[in-house]
């Protein structure tokens, strides 16, 4: 061979500085190293250079000469354990071309290593040199002992490159960290591998050592699928959703064979119809919904600034494949997508995710998955039957992964509050979502199918306002209807309390007629609970109703509807619970309080009787930490609320009620958001039923 091979297979080969980067950390790794630095510093005899400092074995002078100066060695095939005492680590790497990186980022190189039994040794290459000879045998490495103090405290080794090839740019030292941060997967257990960088500095500052780990967040995703792959390619995982920052979820086993996702791939004639042939793995696909309103959502959770969740998640974004733990693709940016899913989701916007909504996570291992081969230029998997049906079963989870998404994310006109689904018909948010997309560096891929995105939305919202006013206009039905009642049971009450005031005039009792006072005292109640629940519901029914003009005191209210129930109470044993001796005044109608309340009592008595053993309802009331709201909390001891129920029970037309309508919770909620609280749901809660809790703000 010409020695310019050096250069074919360094420069040339490895197609991205960041991935020769990347090779030479991952040889610290495969040194059993625990620590490696990532430096760009600065020397007063040679200038600027990159360093990779590590604390691993190190090497004697026996293994620089019989292995590391050997091209395309098998020291590593042959010796694919790393051992350092007790402790065992798989290797990354097994070409033996990853050292040759080093051509790439620059002409001369020096190496000092230390192994345990041996001196510190300095190897120096100058690539320029060896590229420019005309025979291998003309082509030489220097080592000698290294004149100067060890660097190391036990074992390691240190890599410096100088004159560099490029200038690094600050682009390219965020890209650097970005992908350093995926060598080592953000699920992984390896807990004995930690990665630091120090960038060049800037004018302006000096720069900072930092290490490289992963955003918490990554670690808490609203929709996750985890599992396993079999030799037969039965794929055994289960979906997970976990809303950021509540306590309801919903899981689900999956369970796909091979011979389903054969018949449905679309390559099926490159492929073994018995079985894949590309072995046993596992995974983890974590996905995020990363329109303003989620990110926003996700960087309040975690107190963190709103334009990183995005940009975190693009960092990791993608399906990486980790070989024994150490990353084997994708290394570069350009190869994020290598399943194709952008251009899969074109096709079906609404339903399907984007690379960039994904943070993917299968491991391999280089003895059960022998087929699965990165090619030479480490950006891309060798192309067999092995390697095709590897990705045809990872298309078929995220697949599954995106059904069982749809199912559970919230859509334009889930909302609870009709205003909330009148604002998403504005563009506003789409132009700010673009804009900050810009700043973050995003690519017009990426826009283009964030305005896809938003166009589906529309459509959504629009199919939305329709179901929406139907069931509204059912209200409308029933604010008619009020007005009606309210009217008559003013007349009504009017000619009973005539009546009644004039069988007291007649003074019509007595000690034979104590049966006949007792009912007239209970008559008289009755007309004035009525004639005080039209004075409550008849703001409603007006036209010129306005918020803001009445206030509630809570405790009333509660009181006022547990009576207006008594006779259902009575009837079916119910035991209510609830201490009415505290006057809360709050700023809500006392109308709008009443709904709420009724609707909550109402459903709670409904579902008691449906469940075997004491049937009771709590009500209770307590103010929030910061003295501003008060919180209550309706329990009962009935049936529970369905897992798969929880997040839509506040929709329209979400009923479980025999020839209920599915509006009593979604009017409930609306009511209450509208005053700046939230109903929600705890599906078993204190007394082993469903409790609902809402907060409504104190009257100033």
């Amino acid at each position: 061979m010409h020695p310019r091979v050096f250069a074919a297979l360094g420069a040339d080969l490895v197609t991205n500085d960041v991935v020769a980067v990347i090779e030479l950390v991952k040889n610290s790794y495969d040194a059993f190293a625990t620590r490696v630095d990532v430096t760009f510093g600065s020397s007063t005899q040679r200038g600027p250079y990159l360093e990779i400092k590590d604390n691993g074995v190190g090497m004697d002078r026996k293994t620089i000469e019989e292995a590391w100066c050997v091209v395309a060695t098998p020291y590593r095939k042959d010796h694919p354990i790393a051992t350092s005492g007790k402790r065992t680590r798989r290797t990354a790497g097994e070409k033996g071309l990853g050292r040759l990186s080093a051509a790439r980022l620059g002409k001369k190189f020096r190496m000092v290593t230390k192994s345990e039994s041996d001196s510190c040794w300095l190897v120096t290459v100058d690539w320029s040199v060896l590229a420019e000879e005309q025979s291998l045998d003309e082509c030489f490495v220097t080592c000698r002992p290294y004149p100067k103090e060890c660097p190391f405290r036990e074992t390691g080794t240190r890599v410096r490159i100088f004159d560099l090839n490029a200038e690094w740019s600050p682009d390219q030292i965020t890209e650097l960290e970005e992908n350093l941060k995926r060598l080592v997967s953000p699920f992984s257990k390896v807990r004995d591998f930690s990665i630091y960088l120090t960038p060049p500095n800037t004018e302006q500052e000096e720069a900072l050592t930092t290490e490289i780990v992963a955003p918490e967040f990554l670690s808490h995703p609203p929709y996750a699928v985890r599992g396993q792959v079999t030799e037969a390619g039965e794929v055994k995982a289960r979906y997970e959703f976990k809303p950021i920052g509540r306590a309801t979820g919903r899981t689900l086993p999956i369970r796909l064979e091979w011979s389903e996702i054969y018949n449905n791939s679309e390559i099926k004639a490159k492929l073994q119809q018995k079985s894949p042939d590309c072995g046993p793995f596992s995974f983890e696909i974590r996905a995020w919904d990363i329109d303003a309103e989620n990110a926003r959502e996700i960087a309040e959770h975690f107190e963190i600034a709103k334009g990183h969740v995005r940009t975190m998640i693009r960092a990791h974004k993608g399906i990486s494949v980790y070989r024994d733990g150490i990353l084997v693709l994708p290394k570069s940016e350009d190869n994020r997508d290598w399943l194709g899913l952008d251009l899969r989701r074109i096709s079906k916007v609404g339903n399907r995710l984007s690379t960039s909504q994904i943070v993917g996570y299968v491991s391999i291992s280089a003895d059960e998955n022998e087929d699965i081969d990165d090619t030479s230029n480490r950006e891309g998997l060798a192309r067999n039957a092995a390697v095709l049906a590897f990705q045809e079963i990872l298309k078929a989870i995220v697949s599954e992964l995106e059904k069982q998404r749809d199912e559970d994310r919230l859509k334009p006109g889930d909302e609870v509050k009709l205003r909330d689904l009148l604002d998403d018909i504005s563009a506003e948010e789409l132009v700010n979502d673009l804009s900050e997309m810009a700043d973050e560096g995003g690519s017009a891929k990426e826009a283009y199918l964030r305005a896809r995105t938003f166009s589906a939305k529309l459509e959504s919202v629009r199919d939305a306002l329709k179901k929406r006013l139907v069931y509204y206009s059912r209200l409308a039905t029933i604010g008619t209807i009020a007005q009606m009642l309210v009217h008559e049971i003013r007349n009504r009450t009017t000619a009973i309390g005539r009546f009644l005031r004039s069988a007291r005039a007649k003074g019509w009792k007595s000690e034979e007629n104590r049966q006949f006072e007792d009912q007239l005292k209970l008559a008289e109640a009755a007309v004035q609970s009525l004639e005080k629940l039209a004075d409550t519901f008849a703001p409603l029914a007006s036209r010129n109703f306005k918020r803001g003009r009445r206030d509630a005191i809570l405790e009333e209210s509660i009181t006022r509807c547990v009576a207006l129930l008594d006779g259902q109470i009575k009837k079916e044993h119910v035991q209510v619970e609830f201490a009415s001796g505290a006057e809360t005044h709050v700023a809500i109608d006392p109308g709008e309080l009443d709904t709420v309340v009724l609707n909550l009592l109402d459903n709670a008595l409904y579902w008691v009787q449906k469940a075997d053993g004491k049937q009771k309802i709590e009500v209770r009331c307590r103010a929030t930490h910061d003295g501003d709201r008060v919180r209550v909390t309706i329990s009962d001891s009935g049936l529970g609320v369905a897992a798969e129920d929880a997040s839509k029970i506040f929709l329209p037309g979400v009923t479980r009620k025999v020839g209920g309508i599915g509006m009593g919770l979604t009017v409930a909620a609306e009511l209450v958001s509208e005053y700046g609280g939230r109903l929600g749901v705890e599906p078993k809660g204190k007394l082993g039923g469903a409790t609902f809790t809402f907060d409504l703000p104190m009257k100033v």
